[in-house]
């Protein structure tokens, strides 16, 4: 692993900052049989165009709107535990885009990116909207229309913002498309500058197999401080299918990797230290979008505030079987209160 240089960090005004997916979650109940009907994978994310973004829309029940995105979800959570929180993201300017700035910003999170105007026939499209069938056992079988996300361009990355946030936090799910990848790339660039950590999210297989090789490569070059990844992911990017075993062959690679399990629990390693915890008990699983999401929220949480790595593991599986005993990936209980038990 090369090692690289870090400024030493000053004292940090916001605890998290992240680079995202601006989307809008589009939620609706289905069974099995509509999900088969549609040609859906069941409990998978498949990106989508614009006909086909019509075609699901108009096979949908009632539905709900519900501001998403992994990364903006992440800080959802950690501003509801009170953390001071900042997110950089592309949205349009339309209804849509309308709704996530103020759901974000009223969830007292800050959010300065400009909004693109929407024009389809110059290539304007508009704010992304994730498509999700929830199915009678909660399983999500989600389809992306990712629209403006993916024309987040690297002039949007406030290096100062940067460098006054404790952590840098990246969501795979933008690695895709070009622009927003050379946004985070120079985001990494400036955390590492002003001596600051960055956590990356996997976000899906899927995204490993496209991008695996710059997802190794940033953690040879040691510029990964916090890995976050269920089993699946953690099997795709290191090739090994002993979940043990690929834990371990990232063992002086990252500081800090966590792997979450579902109904197993999670385990992290920092250093020589290694923690699991068992998941927390849900009476019913409603929805389990977004339970990666919070888990990540409530480890960086305790992370931000100097808690043991059992702590914050403990921490990110309060703040999951939260989310995932109702519709949304953003938390509707008092998360202080659910976690105020959890000691340092």
């Amino acid at each position: 692993m090369t090692t690289v240089p870090k400024a030493p960090a000053s004292a940090a005004a916001l605890d998290v900052i992240a680079i995202g997916n601006a989307i809008v979650d589009v939620m609706a109940p289905a069974d099995d049989a509509l999900i088969e009907r549609l040609g859906m994978a069941r409990g998978g994310m498949t990106l989508i165009d614009t006909a086909r973004a019509h075609e699901l829309y108009a096979a949908m029940g009632p539905a709900r709107e519900i501001s998403g995105g992994s990364a903006a979800n992440t800080l959802a959570g950690l501003a509801a535990l009170g953390a001071k929180c900042a997110f950089i993201g592309q949205v349009a300017d339309d209804q849509l885009g309308e709704v996530f700035a103020h759901d974000i910003r009223s969830g007292g999170i800050a959010f300065a990116t400009p909004s693109r105007p929407v024009n389809a026939q110059a290539g304007d499209p508009p704010t992304a909207r994730c498509l999700i069938f929830v199915s009678p056992d909660g399983q999500r079988t989600m389809n992306t229309y990712l629209g403006a996300c993916q024309f987040l361009p690297p002039a949007a990355v406030d290096e100062d913002a940067i460098a006054s946030a404790r952590v840098l936090y990246l969501e795979g799910y933008l690695w895709d498309p070009e622009e927003p990848r050379q946004a985070m790339r120079r985001a990494i660039a400036a955390a590492r500058g002003a001596g600051r950590e960055v956590a990356f999210t996997l976000s899906d297989s899927f995204v490993i197999a496209r991008h695996g090789d710059d997802f190794r490569a940033l953690i040879a070059d040691g510029q990964i401080d916090i890995l976050f990844a269920n089993e699946h992911e953690l099997a795709a990017l290191t090739g090994v299918e002993d979940f043990h075993e690929g834990l371990a062959s990232l063992h002086g690679k990252v500081p800090t990797v966590v792997v979450t399990r579902g109904e197993k629990g999670a385990h992290a390693f920092r250093g020589g230290e290694h923690a699991v915890v068992p998941a927390e008990p849900v009476t019913r699983v409603i929805d389990t979008t977004g339970a990666g999401d919070l888990f990540a929220a409530g480890f960086l949480f305790g992370h931000v505030r100097g808690a043991s790595l059992e702590a914050c593991l403990k921490l990110g599986a309060i703040c999951a079987a939260e989310v995932i005993s109702h519709y949304g990936a953003r938390p509707e209980a008092d998360l202080k209160a659910l976690c105020a038990a959890v000691p340092g």
